[in-house]
């Protein structure tokens, strides 16, 4: 059984984020596995589990910001806003479509309201949305607020026709936006701001929070046997990349060891916010707690090595 941390995984086409979870459990040898944060199965790219204790690290990342590239397709309109869906409308791209395109994406850049794709995984009355739709319900979710700080055109829109002949345009893109976003949801909103339709293509996470694609592994195959190790960040190395660090006294450590709160260091180092956590050090070097301001201490939200 691996120890305590993060696994970063390039997931590959076709594989449901439950099914990369899976894998993990059985290459891991334990049960007590997560991830921050689901992708689609069309899609590819970073996706971040915990293994044993980080898995009480995931409610951080869940909350960070992602990057992505994508590909738009503007002309048709999906029943998914993505290419798994079936099509339902088409008006194909129209005279002046690519120009418009830089002016409809800073509209919806920024602080925005998006309503979500009714197939998305949000629970309507306890149940998935995508599971009502899948039962023949008319699922219309409410406007939720996110933040797209980046929504830009990476090259040219090119030209091509879709199966049944619609002349359609496909975009690269690049998303950063805040998490709760719904990149498909960003397509079908630029479709319908240029009246052409627009669906999901093609779409690759390439970031979460503070970890990049370039740090992922790829899995192996269900169908692939032989010994296997995953690259597992430690629980200080993956504190160190998601929080600021506080370094401190042996007698701090050791008292947030026992839950206990000490007192807030004079200002130096990283500005101890009100609401977010640091990771505590040791001395030595390894992580102790995540700790957060409680009036003038500092209160242990989450001991990761405790007495």
């Amino acid at each position: 059984m691996v120890d305590d941390g993060l696994v970063l995984i390039d997931k590959p086409p076709g594989w449901t984020s439950h099914d990369v979870v899976a894998r993990v459990r059985r290459l891991a040898g334990t049960r007590k596995v997560g991830h921050a944060g689901t992708l689609d199965p069309m899609a590819t790219g970073l996706l971040v589990l915990g293994i044993n204790r980080a898995t009480r690290l995931l409610t951080y990342l869940v909350g960070a910001d992602k990057e992505y590239t994508a590909t738009i397709r503007l002309g048709q309109e999906t029943s998914t806003d993505d290419a798994e869906g079936e099509i339902t409308a088409g008006p194909g791209r129209a005279d002046g479509t690519a120009e418009a395109i830089p002016a409809a994406m800073a509209a919806l850049t920024g602080a925005i309201e998006q309503v979500p794709s009714s197939v998305s995984a949000i629970k309507v009355d306890g149940k998935r949305s995508y599971a009502r739709v899948r039962a023949g319900e008319q699922v219309v979710l409410e406007a939720r607020p996110v933040h797209i700080a980046v929504f830009e055109q990476t090259g040219p829109a090119i030209p091509d026709r879709a199966q049944d002949g619609t002349a359609v345009l496909d975009v690269p893109v690049r998303v950063v936006c805040s998490s709760g976003t719904y990149i498909r949801a960003l397509a079908r909103d630029l479709g319908a701001a240029l009246e052409t339709g627009g669906h999901l293509v093609a779409l690759r996470r390439t970031r979460v929070g503070g970890f990049g694609l370039a740090q992922a592994q790829e899995l192996p195959s269900p169908d692939d046997e032989g010994e296997h190790h995953l690259q597992v960040q430690d629980l200080t190395a993956a504190c160190s990349a998601v929080f600021d660090v506080l370094a401190l006294p042996e007698p701090a450590a050791r008292a947030l060891r026992y839950g206990q709160a000490i007192d807030r260091p004079a200002p130096r180092g990283p500005e101890v916010a009100q609401a977010l956590p640091l990771a505590a050090m040791h001395p030595d070097g390894h992580v102790v707690a995540l700790v957060q301001r409680h009036g003038e201490r500092l209160k242990p939200v989450l001991v990761l090595d405790p007495a």
